[in-house]
């Protein structure tokens, strides 16, 4: 299974063809936009991103707020790196609100992307204020957790609204 993206304007995204393909979601957030494709086969955008799925939980269509971590890993640290996610505690699948996660490895040079969505946004604000995220979380930026090495550069996250789900 794999999971393709395309950006662009809500109104450029929701009328390409694509957009009404089964298991597709539309993510926005301030005038940017986000097509979701999550399926068996080939790329079905002309100008989307390829990510294969290393971790999935829970069902897209479940969430009305994703949370999208883009993470700059180096060519060198991605063994440890999905080695780390693989072997991830799981918490957040427990907390109240939760629809799904996907941890996504590019097919080509662009950043890995954690991917989580709720049910609404105030879910993923007491997920980031629960016991669970601080347990989750600990050994971030110590010598317990990933070496700052690992990275090629600074991650970052886009909040997003689900517009339509397919």
């Amino acid at each position: 299974m794999k999971l393709y993206i395309s950006y662009g304007t809500q109104h450029y995204l929701e009328n390409l063809p694509e957009a009404a393909l089964d298991h597709s979601v539309l993510l926005e957030s301030s005038g940017d936009a986000v097509l979701i494709a999550e399926l068996d086969g080939n790329n079905p955008f002309k100008e989307g991103h390829a990510y294969e799925i290393l971790n999935s939980r829970g069902e897209l269509k479940d969430g009305s707020f994703a949370v999208l971590n883009h993470i700059q890993v180096t060519d060198e640290g991605r063994s440890l790196f999905e080695e780390r996610f693989k072997q991830r505690a799981g918490l957040v699948e427990q907390e109240p609100g939760f629809a799904a996660i996907r941890v996504l490895r590019p097919e080509e040079n662009h950043p890995y992307i954690v991917m989580t969505l709720w049910k609404s946004q105030s879910d993923f604000t007491s997920w980031q204020q629960s016991d669970a995220y601080a347990e989750t979380h600990k050994n971030r930026g110590t010598g317990q957790g990933l070496p700052q090495t690992l990275f090629s550069g600074p991650s970052f996250v886009k909040e997003y609204n689900v517009v339509s789900k397919s």
